[in-house]
C-alpha cells in the first residue's frame, strides 16, 4: 500500500510545490465548509421538522373535522328522538296511518337526512332497517340500499355495542353516478338498537375519499401526506392506484414515535405523523430532506458556490507563480536527462543572482569538467588496452616451440621422409605470422591460413589425424579480425574436443545483415550439462576475462576461450556476442556474433 503511494506522489518539485499550495488553500477551505454544516445542520433539521409538523396539524384538523362530519351525521340519526321512533315503527311493521299519511312521513324523513349532508361536501346516508326498509339521500337508481348486506363487513356490524362505529376504510364507489370521477368512497356504520339492544336498522354514511385527498394538495411542494388505516393500508393520498394497498415504506416509518428524518431507499426523507383517535387511522407526512431545507440549502450551495469560485481563481494565480518560480528547475532537469543519454555537449543556461541562477552555472561549469576528463580517460584507456593487445598478441609459450622442434628432431633421426619439410615449412609460416607482423588485425583468410598451418603441424605432433573443414563466405575473408582469434579455439577442439583422437574440426563463417557468424564445431567428447553451464557462466562474469588468465602449458599462444572473447570484445565492443553449444558423446560448437562494419571503433 505504502509503495502504491509512493508512485501516486509526484515526481518533480514544481508538481510537489502546486500540490502543497492547493492543499493549504483547499483544507481551511473544506474545514470551513464542515464546521459551518455541522453548525447550522442541527438548526435547520428542527426548523425543518416544526415546519412539517405544522403543515399535518392543519391537514389533520381538515382530515378530522371531514371524518367527524361523518359521525356526527350517524349520532344523529341513533340520537334523534323523533326519527328513532318513526323508524322502530316502520322496523316493527306498525307504523299508523294511511298510505298518504305514510308517504308523507317518508318523506319528512328524507329531507331531514338530507339536511344532514354538509354544503359543498358529497355524502351519502343510508337507513336499512331489519325489515328491508330504506331511507337514503340518493336515487335508489344510483344504488340499491338492500345490496348494502351483500358486502362482506356487513356481518361485522353485529358485533357493534352502543354509539361504537364501524370504519369500512376505502373501497370501490357504489354509486353510479359518481364512479367515474370519484373512484374510491369511505363508509362508517352504525347499529340502531331497541332498549333490549335488540337490533332494528343500521346507519350507514358514505363519503368519497378525494373529498380527504383534496385536502393534502394545499400542502408545500415536496409534501406527501397519506391516511393509512390501523392494518396500515392507504386510504387517502398518493397515486390514486397505490389506494387500499400497504405504504410501501412502512417499516421505516412504524417504529416512529415522533417527527424525524430518515433513508429511506437511499434517500432521506422528514417523516410526520399524528395520530386520528377516534378510528385508529394515522396520517403520515414524507418530503424529502433535501426539499425541505431548500432555502437555507441554497444560502449554502450560494456560499459554496463563492468560495469554489475564489479557490479556483486563487488556484490559478498560485500554479502560475509557481510555473514562473520553478521553469529554470524544469530546465535544469531536462539539461540532466540529457546529459544521462550520453549528451555532454547540451547546457542549461540558466543564471541568475538567486540560488537556482547559481546552481545553473555550477552545474554547466561541471558538464565541461567532466567532458575533459572523459577525454582524457579515453585517451588513456585506449593506450592501455592497445598494450594489452600486443601483450596478448606477444604471448608464444616456448615450450610449444621446443616441443615442436623437438618433435621435428624426432622425425629427422627416424626417418627422412616428405613430411619433415611440410612440418618445417608450416612451423616457418607460423613463426613469421606471429613474429615479424606488428598489425593488431589481419584479414579472415589470413587468420584461416594461420589456423591450416597449426593443425598440419598439430597432426605432426599426433598418432591420429585432425580434418580440417571450411565453409566460409567470400565476403567474409576480408573481416578484419584479432590475430590469433581462432587458433585458441581450435586448439581447444584438437586437446579437449577431440582429444588427440581422430576426427573433424569445423570453421564455418556465414554473412548476415549485420553480423558474420563464426562457427568452430568438432566432433568430439562434448560436454554434459554441468560443465556447459560452468563454462557459459565464466565466459559471461567480468573477472573471469582478464588477459592472462587459463594459459595452457605447451600449448602455441598461451591464451584461452576467456581470452578471447576479451580480446573480441574490446575491438568490437558491447555488439559482440558468443554461444556455446555442446552435447556429450557429440561434439561442441562455438559460434561468435562479429559485427560486420568497417569503421574506427570507439572504446
Amino acid at each position: 500500500m505504502i509503495g502504491r503511494l509512493r508512485e501516486l506522489a509526484p515526481k518533480s518539485i514544481r508538481h510537489k510545490l502546486i500540490l502543497a499550495a492547493v492543499a493549504c488553500i483547499l483544507v481551511p477551505a473544506a474545514l470551513t465548509l464542515i464546521i459551518y454544516n455541522s453548525l447550522t445542520q442541527e438548526a435547520v433539521k428542527r426548523q425543518a421538522v416544526s415546519n412539517a409538523e405544522d403543515s399535518l396539524q392543519l391537514v389533520s384538523g381538515s382530515v378530522m373535522n371531514s371524518l367527524k362530519g361523518m359521525v356526527t351525521i350517524a349520532n344523529y340519526v341513533q340520537t334523534n328522538p323523533g326519527l328513532r321512533a318513526y323508524f322502530k315503527l316502520v322496523a316493527s311493521g306498525n307504523a299508523s296511518g294511511n298510505e298518504y299519511e305514510r308517504f308523507m312521513d317518508s318523506n319528512r324523513v328524507l329531507e331531514q337526512l338530507d339536511t344532514l349532508t354538509v354544503v359543498g361536501q358529497n355524502c351519502y346516508v343510508t337507513i336499512l332497517l331489519t325489515n328491508n326498509a330504506y331511507y337514503m339521500n340518493y336515487s335508489v337508481s344510483d344504488y340499491n340500499p338492500l345490496d348494502l348486506k351483500k358486502k362482506p363487513w356487513f356481518q361485522k356490524l353485529m358485533e357493534l355495542k352502543g354509539l361504537e362505529s364501524y370504519w369500512i376504510g376505502v373501497e370501490s364507489t357504489d354509486f353510479s353516478y359518481d364512479k367515474f370521477d370519484h373512484p374510491y368512497q369511505l363508509t362508517v356504520a352504525r347499529t340502531l338498537r331497541l332498549d333490549s339492544t335488540e337490533i332494528y336498522g343500521y346507519a350507514i354514511v358514505t363519503i368519497m375519499e378525494d373529498q380527504l385527498h383534496s385536502i393534502f394538495g394545499n400542502l408545500s411542494a415536496g409534501q406527501k401526506v397519506t391516511l393509512l388505516d390501523s392494518a396500515g393500508m392507504i386510504v387517502s393520498g398518493g397515486d390514486p392506484e397505490s389506494i387500499g394497498k400497504p405504504l410501501p415504506y412502512t417499516a421505516a416509518v412504524d417504529h416512529l414515535k415522533d417527527s424525524s428524518v430518515v433513508s429511506i431507499a437511499g434517500e432521506r426523507y422528514l417523516v410526520a405523523q399524528q395520530q386520528i383517535p377516534f378510528n385508529g387511522w394515522r396520517l403520515v407526512l414524507m418530503q424529502p430532506y433535501s426539499q425541505s431545507i431548500v432555502d437555507i440549502s441554497s444560502i449554502f450551495n450560494r456560499v459554496f458556490t463563492i468560495q469554489l469560485v475564489s479557490f479556483f481563481v486563487f488556484l490559478l494565480l498560485l500554479i502560475t507563480l509557481v510555473r514562473a518560480f520553478t521553469k529554470p528547475l524544469v530546465r535544469l532537469g531536462k539539461v540532466t536527462t540529457a546529459v544521462q543519454r550520453g549528451n555532454l555537449l547540451v547546457r542549461s543556461g540558466v543564471r541568475g543572482n538567486d540560488e537556482i541562477g547559481r546552481l545553473g552555472l555550477l552545474f554547466d561549469q561541471m558538464l565541461d569538467r567532466v567532458k575533459e576528463m572523459i577525454a582524457e580517460v579515453s585517451d588513456t584507456q585506449a593506450r592501455k588496452r592497445k598494450a594489452e593487445l600486443k601483450m596478448l598478441q606477444a604471448q608464444i609459450n616456448p615450450h610449444f616451440l621446443f616441443n615442436v622442434l623437438n618433435s621435428i628432431r624426432m622425425k629427422v633421426m627416424k626417418r627422412g621422409d616428405p613430411d619433415s619439410a611440410k612440418m618445417i615449412g608450416s612451423l616457418s609460416m607460423l613463426l613469421r605470422m606471429t613474429i615479424s607482423r606488428e598489425e593488431d588485425e589481419i584479414f579472415l583468410h589470413e587468420e584461416i591460413d594461420l589456423v591450416s598451418h597449426y593443425v598440419s603441424l598439430m597432426n605432426l605432433r599426433q598418432k591420429e589425424e585432425a580434418a580440417l573443414r571450411l565453409d566460409i563466405d567470400p565476403e567474409a575473408f576480408l573481416l578484419k579480425v584479432p590475430r590469433f582469434f581462432l587458433q585458441p579455439l581450435v586448439e581447444n577442439a584438437l586437446i579437449h574436443g577431440l582429444s588427440q583422437k581422430p576426427g573433424t574440426i569445423s570453421i564455418r563463417a556465414v554473412v548476415e545483415e549485420k553480423f558474420i557468424v563464426l562457427t568452430v564445431e568438432d566432433n568430439g567428447r562434448g560436454m554434459d550439462s554441468s560443465e556447459l553451464s560452468s563454462l557459459t557462466r565464466k565466459i559471461s562474469l567480468e573477472a573471469e576475462s582478464l588477459p592472462g588468465k587459463a594459459v595452457l602449458k605447451g600449448s602455441f599462444s598461451g591464451m584461452g576461450l576467456h581470452n578471447v572473447v576479451e580480446r573480441m570484445r574490446i575491438l568490437f565492443g558491447g555488439e559482440f556476442a558468443i554461444e556455446v553449444s555442446s552435447i556429450a558423446g557429440e561434439g561442441t560448437a562455438i559460434k561468435m556474433f562479429i559485427p560486420y562494419r568497417e569503421v574506427i571503433r570507439d572504446v
